[in-house]
């Protein structure tokens, strides 16, 4: 496991976050004692599943699995503390009221989804070198 740290745009209004990412090892020590997939989310930089799972002792894990085009196998798997999975799953979740509230011509407007996805951008770009 290998954490970075990632530091957004200042008006992306998000704090700096530390994150982790996981080898195969980690992957299977974090998830020993099962997961729970909470959502998932397809942009042009890959497709994201946003999970939590426990290990062989109950701790909780916040994780995101990063599968590239047609891929069965995961490119990237991070980890995240609680308080910065919470925002991932605020933004998804206020995009799901915020397209309700949209009529057809504003579908394209930025909205939480595309933040959601940009964020993962940053994420992606500055993790994609580290070797786990």
């Amino acid at each position: 496991m290998k954490s970075f740290v990632v530091s957004f745009h200042r008006e992306d209004d998000v704090d700096t976050m530390q994150i982790q990412k996981l080898n195969q090892e980690d992957f299977d020590k974090a998830t020993e004692g099962g997961t729970r997939h909470l959502f998932e989310l397809d942009t042009n930089i890959g497709f994201f599943v946003f999970f939590d799972g426990a290990d062989k002792d109950g701790a909780i894990s916040y994780m995101v699995l990063q599968y590239e085009e047609d891929s069965e196998d995961p490119s990237a798997c991070y980890a995240f503390q609680l308080s910065d999975f919470y925002e991932f799953m605020a933004l998804y979740l206020n995009d799901l009221e915020f397209n309700e509230e949209m009529s057809e011509e504003e579908e394209e407007e930025y909205g939480p989804i595309h933040h959601l996805a940009h964020l993962l951008f940053h994420i992606v770009e500055e993790g994609k070198d580290l070797e786990v």
